[in-house]
C-alpha cells in the first residue's frame, strides 16, 4: 500500500504524507531521515505487510510535498503529529525514526507520552550541540557544522549550488559509481545494491533537494541547535537500533544516549553500518516495536 495524503495545518499550510504496510494494521509513524523525504517508508512496506503494520510516513515541514514553516522548531513537531494522528482518527501509535528522524520521535515521545506507546530509534543523530567536541560524527556533518556556525551565507550558497545535481535521478548503470564515491562501509555499499533499497534511500533523497532548498536547509538548521529539551525527559520504552560499523554517528555516542535514557533497551549491531542496519533488520526492529 502506498498513497500519498494532504493533512491540512492550522497556519494555512500541509502535511503530505503516504501510508505503507496493512492499511488496516498497527498504526506506526515513520520519521525519515536528512537529506530525506516521506519515500524513505519504502524500506518498511513488506516487513509491515507481512506483520499487520500501517507504516504512516509524513514529509517534515518545508519537504517535498508539505509546507515551508519558516523558524521552525525542533518541539514545534509534535504538534503537527497530534494533528496528523487526530486527521486519521488515531489513539495510541507507536513511533519509528530512521537516521536524522530521531530528535523527532524523542520530541513526540516527550510530548505525547499518552499516545505514543514506544519508540524505535535506528541509526539514530542524537543532540549535537550538547557533544564537547565533534569527534564520532560523520567529517561532511562536522564541515557543515563549522560553516554554519562561521559562514551561514556561504553554507547556504552551497546549499543552492549542490540542488541541481541532487535532484537529478540518476541512471541505473551509473549506481554502482555512485556507491563507491561516497566511499561507504562496505556493508553499507553491499546493502545498496538492492534496487528497492537503493530506490527508498536516493529517491526519498532526491524529493526533497527537487522540493526546496530551503526546506532542506531549513530541516538540517534543527540539528545544530538545541533540541529544547532533555532527552532524560522521553519517559516512554525506547527500542534503540545502531550499527557498530556507523559512520554517520559512532556507536559510542549512541550509548552515551542510550545510557541517559531512563526507559531504553539498546541493541548494538555487528557488522551494521548507518544504512544496511534498516534495509537489513527492519523485520526485526518493526516485530519488537509493536510487542511494546
Amino acid at each position: 500500500m502506498s498513497n500519498e495524503n494532504l493533512v491540512p495545518l492550522e497556519n494555512s499550510g500541509v502535511i503530505a504524507f503516504e501510508e505503507y504496510g496493512d492499511a488496516n494494521g498497527v498504526p506506526v509513524i515513520f520519521c525519515h531521515g536528512w537529506p530525506s523525504s516521506r519515500t524513505m517508508a519504502r524500506l518498511t512496506d513488506e516487513a509491515a505487510r507481512d506483520l499487520g503494520i500501517r507504516i504512516i510516513s509524513p514529509d517534515r515541514p518545508g519537504i517535498s510535498g508539505s509546507s515551508l514553516q519558516p523558524d521552525r522548531k525542533l518541539i514545534d513537531w509534535p504538534r503537527v503529529v497530534e494533528r496528523l494522528a487526530d486527521h486519521l482518527a488515531l489513539g495510541e501509535f507507536r513511533v519509528l525514526a530512521v537516521s536524522g528522524g530521531a530528535p523527532y520521535a524523542y520530541a513526540t515521545a516527550r510530548a505525547m507520552p499518552e499516545r505514543v506507546r514506544a519508540i524505535a530509534i535506528v541509526s539514530g543523530a542524537i543532540p549535537i550541540v550538547d557533544l564537547p567536541g565533534r569527534e564520532g560524527l560523520l567529517p561532511l556533518y562536522r564541515w557543515m557544522l563549522v560553516l554554519y556556525r562561521t559562514r551561514p551565507q556561504l553554507l547556504r550558497k552551497l546549499f543552492y549550488l549542490a540542488r541541481p545535481i541532487l535532484s537529478l535521478r540518476l541512471p541505473v548503470r551509473l549506481r554502482p559509481l555512485l556507491l563507491k564515491l561516497l566511499m561507504l562501509r562496505a556493508c553499507d555499499e553491499d546493502s545498496l545494491r538492492d534496487s528497492i533499497a537503493f530506490e527508498a534511500i536516493f529517491e526519498s533523497q532526491r524529493r526533497a533537494w527537487r522540493g526546496s532548498t530551503e526546506g532542506v536547509m531549513a530541516d538540517a538548521q534543527i540539528y545544530a541547535q538545541p533540541w529544547g529539551f532533555r532527552i532524560e525527559e522521553v519517559q516512554v520504552p525506547v527500542r534503540l537500533w545502531h550499527g557498530n560499523e556507523d559512520r554517520a554517528f559512532s556507536v559510542r555516542l549512541a550509548k552515551e544516549i542510550a545510557e541517559r535514557l531512563p526507559n531504553c533497551k539498546a541493541r548494538y549491531i555487528d557488522g551494521a553500518g548507518h544504512y544496511s542496519l534498516p534495509i537489513r533488520h527492519m523485520r526485526e526492529i518493526l516485530e519488537e516495536l509493536i510487542s511494546l
